[in-house]
C-alpha cells in the first residue's frame, strides 16, 4: 500500500511539469471529444510515469542517508571503519566497478543495503549491529552482495522497471475511466461521469492496477537478489555468503529499523509466510536463497 501511495503522490506532484512539457511539445490533451487519443494519451503516462521514478533514482543516496542516519565515513577512525573501506575498495576493484561511499546506519539489526544512481556513483552501508556481531567473513560477504547490487546495475534496472509499470499503470486506468464515461453518455443521454467523477475513477483504477503492478515490480526485485547472492558468492565465497545468510536468517525476529523506502534494497527480507505476501515481497526467502547458492556450489 505505501508504494501505491507514494505512486499517486507522485503523480500529483508531477503532472503540472508533464503538462506543461506536453504543450511545449505541441501535444494537446490526450482525450478528444470523439475518442480517445491513444498516441497521446501513451506520451503522458510515459512522461509521468517515468518522471517519479527517475527522480526517486537520482536522489536515492540523499535519501538513504537522510532516513537511515547513515554516516559516511570520510577519513576511518578506527581499526573497523579502515577494514570497511578496504574490503569494499577491494570488492570493487574485483567487480569492476568505482568505489561506492562507504556508511554505517545505527540499527541493532544485522542489515546492509545499497543505493545510487549509477555504478560508479553509488553507496553502500552496514548497520552497526552487523558489525558488531557477524564475523569478519560473514561481513565481507554481506558488503560483496551489495555490490553485487551495485556491479549488475540494479538500482537503474529497477527504476526503469518501475517507471514503465507506472506509464501502463496510468494508460489503462485512464482507458478505463474513458470506456466507463461513454458507456454511461451512451445511456444517460450524454451525461458522463463528470471532471470529478473521472478522476475518481482514474484513481481507483490506478489502485487496482497498481496492486497487480506492484507484484510484478515485486518479481523483478527478488530475481535480482538471487543474482547479487550470486555476486556475493563469487566475490567473497559460498561458504561466506551462505553463513552470513543463515546468520541474517536467525535475527528475523528482531525489530526490522529500515525505512519503508528502504526495504526493498534491505539483505534481510524475505521472511514471508502467506503466498499474498510471497507475491509482493521484494526478497525470497531467506531458505530459498541459501537453497539456492548450495546448489550452485555442487553444479
Amino acid at each position: 500500500m505505501m508504494r501505491i501511495l507514494l505512486f499517486l503522490g507522485t503523480n500529483l506532484a508531477v503532472i503540472v511539469v508533464a503538462s506543461i512539457t506536453l504543450r511545449l511539445l505541441g501535444v494537446e490533451g490526450y482525450l478528444r471529444g470523439q475518442g480517445i487519443n491513444f498516441n497521446a494519451l501513451l506520451i503522458f503516462c510515459f512522461i509521468v510515469g517515468m518522471a517519479g521514478s527517475m527522480i526517486s533514482l537520482f536522489i536515492s543516496k540523499w535519501m538513504a542517508k537522510r532516513s537511515t542516519g547513515t554516516v559516511i565515513i570520510e577519513t576511518p577512525s578506527n581499526a573497523t571503519e579502515k577494514w570497511l573501506l578496504d574490503t569494499v575498495a577491494e570488492l570493487s576493484r574485483d567487480a569492476g566497478i568505482k568505489t561506492p561511499e562507504v556508511g554505517i546506519f545505527p540499527a541493532q539489526q544485522s542489515n546492509a543495503f545499497a543505493t545510487g544512481w549509477n555504478k560508479n556513483d553509488a553507496l553502500v552501508a552496514v548497520s552497526a549491529g552487523l558489525l558488531n556481531r557477524m564475523r569478519p567473513e560473514e561481513v565481507r560477504a554481506v558488503l560483496a552482495h551489495e555490490i553485487g547490487h551495485v556491479a549488475n546495475g540494479d538500482m537503474v534496472t529497477l527504476a526503469l522497471i518501475q517507471g514503465v509499470v507506472n506509464t501502463f499503470v496510468m494508460f489503462f486506468a485512464r482507458v478505463v475511466a474513458h470506456l466507463v464515461d461513454s458507456f454511461l453518455k451512451s445511456r444517460t443521454d450524454g451525461a458522463g461521469l463528470g471532471f470529478m467523477g473521472y478522476f475518481a475513477v482514474v484513481i481507483v483504477a490506478e489502485i487496482v492496477f497498481g496492486i497487480i503492478a506492484s507484484a510484478i515490480v515485486a518479481w523483478f526485485s527478488r530475481f535480482r537478489e538471487y543474482r547479487a547472492d550470486a555476486a556475493g558468492a563469487q566475490l567473497a565465497g559460498s561458504a561466506a555468503m551462505i553463513s552470513a545468510l543463515a546468520r541474517l536468517k536467525a535475527e528475523t525476529q528482531m525489530p526490522d529499523q529500515m525505512p519503508d523506502t528502504l526495504r526493498a534494497m534491505a539483505i534481510t527480507k524475505g521472511q514471508t509466510k502467506s503466498l499474498m505476501e510471497r507475491m509482493f515481497a521484494s526478497h525470497p526467502p531467506l531458505d530459498d536463497r541459501i537453497r539456492a547458492l548450495k546448489e550452485a556450489a555442487y553444479r
